[in-house]
């Protein structure tokens, strides 16, 4: 993205929003003493100075694979002074359009001394009540984010009874634990993920699922942690579907050339280069050297005391733009689909359930997907439940249901860009069908 229109907006933008956020800090200290605002106004332009010459730099400087959270750290940092300073901007600019407006109000519409009365008086004390509660909002909203990163690896485990009428008899009571959004590469403490791990197997789980986004980039970011995801074993199996990170898409992989480039446009698809084939080959070694099944848009029968249910498991497939589509349900649904009284579907982006699975497929019992992540920020409590990530996947976390088909939306287990968690920890499943 550097180098490109759009960063140098942004870049100009901080340092717009970085003089505006300075007058609020003129405002609230005009009664301190001359040497306490000179600490306080070079405090804040060291600070914001120094995020933009930081942000800048991040492209250009090299990290070792265990050092990415520290690049991923300060950009988080960045990004949270950033969205805090845009916070508070939002109540100082209430302020001055109010003040905006009573300069009209006495400059036009009143008498000379009237007008006057009108834009003094309290107008000062107002200001600084309202640079205040913006300081205070956007101070409150970057401590939660630095507070956040104290909770990426608070696994949480969420039990979930779900009763379905057509379940078969020997399936009753079925314990499922469903996993999501690894991103091991994000991941620097291998004891902490080891706690994850053990926490599932606590469960006793019959069969354990995962659906996609395994890795960040490439396949190399298991080689750290492969030993420890293959302790995930269950009676029925382990299986897995892949998600939109796990075939390299985010990756300048050197192949794709101006040529590829033109090819994909036309035959107007999405083509792997050939080092991103063989990264996603290496991938799906990872995943059968952990003892995963992993479903590329087909099923299995899943058999308990001679009755069989089907699960079936397609490549990341999205209704959003933005996501290539790699999946086919088609594919992986069963030709003789009536003989299995139940069906599950691992899949791994949410916008599939509404886009083709509730339409054309309504004897899928149960959708499980991930992707979302919650945002990994939200508000999460009884009775109400608030994320950014709403406003762009009507199901983003937890259980939804339209007529006798259900859907769950895991919120990860791993992270990815900011490295943290608020209000929406990461989750282990347990899926307990009846």
């Amino acid at each position: 993205m550097r180098n490109t229109p759009f960063w140098w907006i942004l870049i100009g933008f901080m340092v717009l929003l970085d003089i505006y956020f300075f007058q609020a800090i003129k405002l609230v200290s005009h009664n301190a003493a001359p040497r306490t605002k000179t600490i306080i106004y070079i405090a804040y332009w060291v600070i914001s100075v120094g995020a933009i010459v930081i942000l800048l730099l991040l492209p250009y400087l090299q990290f070792q694979h265990q050092a990415r959270f520290t690049r991923t750290t300060l950009f988080a940092i960045i990004l949270g002074l950033f969205f805090a300073k845009l916070i508070a901007s939002v109540f100082f600019l209430i302020d001055d359009i109010r003040r905006g407006a009573q300069w009209i109000a006495g400059k036009f519409f009143y008498s000379s001394k009237e007008g006057e009365a009108l834009q003094g008086g309290e107008q000062i004390s107002r200001s600084v009540f309202m640079s205040w509660i913006g300081l205070v909002a956007g101070g409150g909203l970057f401590g939660s984010l630095i507070y956040g990163f104290s909770n990426k690896y608070r696994y949480q485990v969420k039990r979930i009874p779900l009763s379905f009428a057509n379940l078969p008899g020997a399936f009753k009571g079925m314990k499922i634990v469903q996993l999501s959004d690894i991103h091991s590469g994000s991941f620097t403490d291998k004891k902490a993920v080891q706690h994850g791990i053990d926490m599932v197997m606590q469960q006793k789980p019959d069969l354990i699922l995962f659906t996609g986004d395994l890795v960040n980039n490439t396949a190399d970011e298991m080689d750290d942690y492969k030993e420890v995801f293959s302790q995930l074993k269950a009676p029925l199996g382990v299986y897995s579907v892949l998600g939109n990170h796990d075939y390299g898409d985010y990756v300048e992989w050197s192949d794709r050339t101006v040529e590829h480039k033109l090819k994909e446009k036309e035959t107007g698809t999405h083509i792997l280069t050939p080092l991103q084939l063989a990264n996603l080959d290496r991938l799906k070694q990872v995943h059968a050297d952990m003892g995963w099944r992993l479903l590329m848009d087909e099923h299995v029968e899943i058999e308990k005391n001679g009755e069989k249910i089907a699960l079936l498991g397609v490549q990341n497939w999205s209704a959003k733009a933005r996501f290539p589509r790699y999946g086919s349900l088609k594919k992986a649904y069963p030709a003789n689909g009536s003989s299995y009284p139940f069906k599950i579907l691992m899949s791994h982006d949410p916008s599939h359930w509404e886009a083709e699975v509730l339409t054309q497929y309504k004897d899928i019992d149960i959708m499980l997907a991930g992707h979302t992540h919650g945002f990994q920020f939200g508000v999460e409590i009884p009775g109400f439940k608030w994320s950014p990530v709403q406003y762009v996947y009507k199901q983003w976390a937890g259980l939804y249901e339209k007529d006798a088909q259900k859907l769950y939306v895991n919120r990860g287990f791993g992270f990815i860009g900011y490295p943290g968690r608020v209000g929406i920890l990461p989750e282990i499943t347990v899926l307990e069908l009846s």
